[in-house]
């Protein structure tokens, strides 16, 4: 069997391949140096995927990565890491190396928000709680219903994800909330659900259950503070539009 290249056609593709490996390992030192003397808040979302893909693909070009990663979902940093695995690897250059360092930078952010929220003081502004919890209700598909549970000093007691699928009435049992509430000692809940179409307006069904859970927190002793809508784009606050209030003086005249 003859050799495909003669030994000075290999010696140059040996050599071709050595500059771009030196290059490449040139650019990454330059971009690690750059994130520590800039900080990451000089960072694009392009430049953090490139920069997170460095773990998982040691010798390419990620930048070329992270472009198409990005322009697979919009230009979006959280729909790329809430990516399903699968329709990553659908993008050249992604691997299972390289799916690694993603999903894991995902998971990391999910735990450090939930800790750190159940350690908190009381959340003291719907923007904060919308902070806590949207990454973890951000592009999800279906309707996450979850509760914050507060004790009588308004700390954070537990972050409990319930419900999912449609909310309606009947999807969503005051039972097991307040059977959570219940458990944990909590005095005061905060409803937080998300609105998968990205509308923050609250429906005649979240009106509805939101006016239900009041009524049974007060049968039982427990105040709902605030019921969130959680979108793509921001939040929506039934305690600072005025509908907890409402609710509550259209319940005291029953």
């Amino acid at each position: 069997m003859q050799d495909n290249f003669n030994s000075k056609e290999l010696k140059k593709i040996i050599k071709k391949y050595k500059n771009i490996e030196k290059k490449v390992k040139g650019h990454r030192a330059r971009v690690k140096k750059r994130f520590f003397e800039e900080g990451p808040q000089s960072f694009t979302d392009e430049d953090l995927l490139e920069l997170l893909l460095f773990f998982g693909i040691p010798r390419k070009d990620t930048r070329i990565i992270a472009r198409e990663l990005l322009k697979k979902y919009n230009q979006r940093l959280d729909k790329v890491l809430d990516a399903n695995p699968q329709d990553l690897l659908e993008v050249k250059g992604i691997g299972l190396n390289s799916l690694l360092p993603l999903k894991v930078v995902h998971e990391v952010a999910k735990r450090y928000l939930k800790a750190k929220s159940e350690k908190a003081d009381y959340l003291k502004s719907p923007e904060e709680i919308y902070q806590y919890l949207m990454y973890e209700l951000k592009g999800k598909d279906k309707e996450v219903f979850m509760v914050i549970f507060l004790d009588t000093q308004f700390k954070v007691l537990g972050v409990e994800k319930l419900f999912e699928g449609t909310l309606t009435e009947t999807a969503v049992y005051p039972r097991e909330i307040f059977a959570k509430a219940l458990e944990k000692k909590a005095v005061s809940l905060i409803l937080v659900h998300n609105h998968p179409s990205g509308n923050l307006t609250p429906s005649k069904e979240d009106i509805r259950l939101t006016k239900l859970l009041i009524l049974t927190g007060k049968l039982l002793q427990f105040k709902i503070l605030d019921h969130l809508i959680i979108g793509e784009t921001g939040y929506y606050s039934m305690a600072e539009k005025g509908i907890i209030e409402k609710l509550e003086k259209e319940l005291t005249q029953l």
